[in-house]
C-alpha cells in the first residue's frame, strides 16, 4: 500500500469522506495540508487532499539561490533533518534534506517541494473543485508566483493570503502581475470590517473572528467573498464551523479538515 493510498485508507474509515464532501457553497482548505495524518507542505499530503477533494494552504519562503519552496517555517529544524534558514541554503541543500521521517518513519524520503512542483500537481486535478490558499512568506515574490500559476494554468484556483493580507504593497503587486490574481484582506475584529471591505486591490475578505450574517450580505453586495482562519475555526470545533456556513462564509481554513468535510456532509 502506497503512503497516499494509506492517507486516503484512513480518512474513509474514519470519518466517512466521500467525494461530495465540502461540496456546496463553502471550500474546505485543509492547513499545510492533512496535517494529522500525513508530514505538512508535502507533495503526498497535497495529493491526498486533492484526491479527496479538498483544498489546501500551502506556505512559500525563498532559498538563498532565489527558488521558491514550500516549508511553513524560515528554517529547515522543525521538519526536516537538517537545520539552518531557508534563506541560507541553496535549493539543492534543501532538496537533500529529507522531509518526512520527522513526522514518521513511513514518509522517509519525502522531499521539500518547489512551489512549481506544487502547482504542477494541483494543475493535475482541474476538474476538481478546490480553494487552495497560499501563504505568501517571503519579500518580493509577487511576480515569479504569478508567472509560475499561469504557466500551469491554476491562478484561478488561488487565493493569495499570508504577507497579501496585511500589506497593501503586496496586493498591488499581485494586481500588477495580474488583475486576476484573487487576494484577500484581513478583518481581525468586528471593527475592522468597513475598512477591510473598502480596501483597494482586493477580491476577499479574510475574517478572524466569527462574523454576523451582515457583514457577509454586505461582502457579498460587493461582489467579493469571504474566508475565515484562526482559533474559532482552526480546531474540532463543529459549532463554530456549523455558525460559519450559516452566516455564507465562502472558504474555511482549519486544521481539522476531514472532520469538517463530515460535519458538512452529515447536514447535507
Amino acid at each position: 500500500m502506497t503512503k497516499i493510498q494509506r492517507i486516503l485508507q484512513t480518512a474513509f474509515i474514519c470519518f466517512a469522506v466521500t467525494a461530495n464532501a465540502g461540496d456546496g457553497d463553502q471550500r474546505i482548505v485543509a492547513h499545510r495540508g492533512l496535517l494529522h495524518h500525513a508530514p505538512e507542505n508535502t507533495l503526498t499530503n497535497f495529493r491526498a487532499c486533492l484526491e479527496l477533494r479538498l483544498g489546501f494552504e500551502f506556505d512559500i519562503e525563498k532559498t538563498k539561490d532565489n527558488q521558491l519552496v514550500c516549508i511553513h517555517d524560515d528554517t529547515v529544524d522543525r521538519t526536516t533533518s537538517g537545520t539552518g534558514k531557508v534563506a541560507d541554503l541553496t535549493l539543492a541543500e534543501i532538496r537533500s534534506l529529507d522531509a518526512g521521517s520527522w513526522f514518521d518513519a513511513k514518509f522517509a524520503g519525502e522531499k521539500v517541494p518547489t512551489i512549481d512542483e506544487v502547482l504542477s500537481l494541483v494543475a493535475e486535478y482541474q476538474h476538481h473543485d478546490v480553494l487552495i490558499a497560499v501563504d505568501l512568506k517571503a519579500e518580493g515574490i509577487e511576480q515569479n508566483i504569478i508567472r509560475m500559476a499561469e504557466k500551469h494554468k491554476v491562478l484561478h484556483r488561488l487565493l493569495f493570503i499570508g504577507k497579501t493580507i496585511s500589506e497593501p504593497r503586496v496586493r498591488e503587486k499581485l494586481k500588477m502581475a495580474s488583475v486576476k490574481a484573487e487576494t484577500a484582506v484581513v478583518a481581525n475584529n468586528i471593527d475592522e470590517f468597513p475598512k477591510a471591505l473598502a480596501a483597494m486591490n482586493t477580491d476577499w475578505i479574510y475574517f478572524r473572528y466569527l462574523p454576523p450574517k451582515k457583514q457577509l450580505e454586505a461582502v457579498r453586495s460587493e461582489g467579493k467573498r469571504s474566508f475565515i482562519a484562526g482559533v474559532t475555526v482552526s480546531g474540532n470545533v463543529p459549532d463554530n464551523w456549523k455558525q460559519a456556513v450559516d452566516v455564507g462564509i465562502n472558504g474555511i481554513l482549519t486544521d481539522y479538515p476531514l472532520e469538517l468535510a463530515a460535519t458538512l456532509r452529515k447536514d447535507q
